[in-house]
């Protein structure tokens, strides 16, 4: 593990004269085919190729090398793997490590993909699946089976933003089985601001599509493991034909160069907000992991080392389709759109009752409308401003 400061290693990370070879970012180098002079030198890249040596495409070029390099120094493990976006880092890690047979543990609050494809792929391979609450804590042990092969954390929630009490359950865990495979859904701490591996967690998964390449315009995942888990989740993942382009690879390394002084910013205006809706008539609950209140927020204080742009409010009503529509439609600074962590801020919406379809562990406590934003990089008087106009605009409906 680098002793070097966040800032100082997301600039520096990756950045190996192999890699860059005299220019200042990793050289692009696309390929399929790679050329071996002779047959001595195809035998060592076959002998290596599962170690950072060029020997196939599909294995990874430089340009691969110097990002899964920068993420194993940021994430502190033993191996990365790369993958074409988020939700495939997270059903190819899971597929790595079960069977027909087979038993996991799935957060109730995980992001919907991932309880799609538990539901929809793994039951169909004869793996199954128990969703836990979110305060379940120590008790999570309760819920292993002679079979339960992977369990798979979240933090904070998907949508709701609810942080767990990830060292209480890692350890009960481990108490009924050391040998679990325990993977965590690390996408809203950007993988530094909750440095999983450091928590007896063995495999971090991140939609680098988020704040890593942070300009919506590139989707990638990164799974980085342990060294207990590296090798079975590297080959596995290269069998079934995980990858990404050398031009995504190089855009989210140059990505990291900028990631913490965006987050920074992201964080600062994001509490800023959560802390202006706190005060509105209109607004029952912010879901803000850094604002005191907000579930599980000793946990973020304890375990984080900070927060980003992305968190959640619920209104004291539930807006009619009228209402929703003349407060979505008419924004001047935030999109309606899906994903987030780019430059700009995003919103979206949903009813109760939508979210309690995506709890399957635990009945939803709140009856207003829930509205989820993604805060970027403009002015906070600005954003500010155009929710102050949303507001209005419900009331005048």
């Amino acid at each position: 593990m680098s002793s070097k400061k966040i800032e100082t290693a997301l600039v520096s990370a990756g950045r190996d004269k192999k890699f860059t070879q005299g220019s200042v970012n990793a050289v692009i180098q696309r390929a399929s085919s790679l050329v071996f002079e002779t047959v001595a030198d195809k035998k060592h890249a076959t002998a290596n190729r599962a170690n950072g040596e060029l020997f196939y495409g599909r294995r990874g070029t430089l340009t691969h090398f110097s990002l899964q390099q920068a993420m194993v120094e940021l994430e502190g493990g033993a191996g990365c793997a790369l993958y074409p976006c988020g939700a495939a880092a997270v059903s190819n890690a899971v597929l790595s490590f079960v069977g027909t047979g087979d038993h996991i543990l799935v957060a109730g609050s995980a992001y919907e993909p991932t309880q799609d494809f538990c539901e929809k792929v793994l039951k169909k391979l004869g793996v199954s699946t128990t969703y836990f609450r979110a305060d379940i804590g120590a008790e999570l042990g309760s819920l292993m089976q002679p079979n339960t092969k992977v369990v798979f954390l979240e933090s904070p929630g998907s949508i709701t933003m609810e942080v767990p009490d990830i060292p209480a359950m890692v350890k009960a865990v481990r108490a009924v089985s050391p040998d679990v495979v325990i993977m965590i859904d690390n996408t809203w701490a950007a993988g530094i601001l909750f440095k999983a591996l450091e928590f007896d967690i063995d495999i971090s998964i991140q939609a680098g599509t988020k704040y890593i390449v942070g300009h919506s315009d590139a989707m990638i995942g990164t799974a980085v493991s342990n060294e207990r888990c590296w090798e079975q989740l590297r080959e596995h993942s290269y069998l079934m034909g995980q990858m990404v382009d050398a031009d995504t690879a190089y855009v989210a390394s140059r990505g990291l160069r900028t990631m913490g002084v965006r987050l920074k910013q992201h964080e600062e205006s994001s509490i800023r907000i959560a802390k202006w809706l706190s005060e509105r008539p209109e607004v029952e609950t912010v879901n803000h992991p850094a604002l005191p209140g907000s579930k599980g927020h000793e946990f973020w204080k304890r375990d984080f080392t900070g927060s980003c742009g992305l968190f959640s409010f619920i209104l004291k009503q539930r807006l009619s389709k009228q209402q929703l529509s003349d407060y979505l439609d008419h924004f001047e600074h935030f999109s309606m759109a899906y994903s987030w962590g780019g430059f700009e801020s995003l919103v979206l919406a949903n009813q109760p009752e939508e979210i309690q379809a995506i709890r399957p562990a635990e009945t939803v406590d709140f009856t207003g409308t829930l509205v989820r934003l993604h805060i970027g990089l403009e002015n906070s008087d600005d954003l500010i401003a155009d929710l102050s106009a949303a507001f209005e605009r419900i009331a005048a409906a």
